[in-house]
């Protein structure tokens, strides 16, 4: 597994990685999931892949649904096979649900869905607002509360709708679930000095904005895909989408963008340190990227002794 915050460089590494080990990459990325939308989530093209098979990327379209319990049971189902042929599943990505689904023993099979539901509580926070829903879920859950950001509505819904439907906190399932041992994970960490990482966001958002962004955004609406879809609440296209429907100016759009990206880095990476076992690097302390993939080759070489043998 090689995970980090967004433009920390997980792509290039798990590459070269792939290349030196037989590898087969496992994207655990929840908006690289979405056919069409390619320069808004940063998706490794096909020159970029190298000829290394990438799986879990245009697995759904943007109006599918596709749940931490669908990449776990797909994700699952791709480890086994890779292995099967003798090579290296590597599981890359920043979706910090998607690796729990993986690394812990979480069973979605009695997962409550409410629809009816969900749909009362969007419809709320869109009149009265996301501060009045959040306030809601730290009556019943104020530990959830204090981990989910007010403007993460998906998740407080969530949260409530785990409340309401089962008489249980999502605290208390968190502290229920152990390690999964039935395959053996080694994990990479990667990460960046601060200011350094944050001047990559920039620059990335940037060239996402030269490479065709707005134009991206457009072609997605062109196709009649509603603007309400759970795709495009993801950053890089809400923003966009908030410019041409007029509500700001293209600057403003790109600076929420810029701003929000890096907040979201930070979160990504609380979350990842909340990890055990995992191997750390901070690649701002690297004069070249090679020095970079050899050290981590070297440790997974040793981890994964059978694959230099083949």
């Amino acid at each position: 597994m090689i995970f980090g915050p967004t433009a920390v460089g997980k792509t290039k590494t798990s590459i070269k990685i792939a290349e030196k080990l037989n590898g087969e990459i496992i994207s655990a990325d929840s908006m690289q999931i979405y056919r069409y939308m390619d320069i808004g989530t940063a998706k490794p093209t096909v020159e970029e892949q190298g000829g290394i098979p990438h799986h879990l990327l245009n697995a759904v379209y943007p109006d599918e649904e596709f749940t931490v319990a669908d990449f776990q049971e797909e994700a699952k189902a791709l480890i086994t096979d890779i292995t099967s042929r003798n090579k290296l599943p590597i599981v890359v990505g920043g979706t910090g649900l998607y690796f729990n689904s993986l690394i812990y023993n979480m069973d979605f099979t009695n997962t409550i869905s409410n629809w009816q539901l969900r749909q009362k509580l969007e419809a709320e926070a869109k009149s009265k607002g996301n501060k009045h829903l959040h306030d809601k879920l730290r009556e019943i859950d104020p530990a959830a509360a204090v981990r989910i950001h007010p403007n993460n509505v998906k998740r407080v819904i969530r949260a409530l709708e785990v409340n309401y439907e089962g008489g249980e906190n999502m605290g208390s399932f968190k502290e229920d679930i152990s390690p999964n041992d039935d395959n053996d994970f080694h994990i990479i960490g990667l990460n960046r000095e601060r200011e350094e990482l944050y001047n990559r966001i920039n620059q990335r958002v940037d060239i996402m904005l030269e490479q065709g962004l707005v134009e991206e955004v457009k072609a997605l609406l062109a196709k009649g895909y509603s603007t309400e879809l759970i795709a495009f609440k993801g950053l890089g296209y809400k923003e966009i989408i908030k410019y041409l429907k007029g509500e700001c100016s293209l600057e403003e759009a790109v600076e929420v963008l810029k701003r929000d990206t890096r907040r979201y880095a930070k979160r990504q990476l609380t979350w990842f340190k909340r990890y055990d076992n995992v191997s750390w690097y901070n690649v701002s302390n690297y004069l070249s990227e090679e020095k970079l993939f050899n050290d981590i080759l070297k440790e997974v070489e040793g981890h994964f002794y059978f694959l230099s043998n083949n």
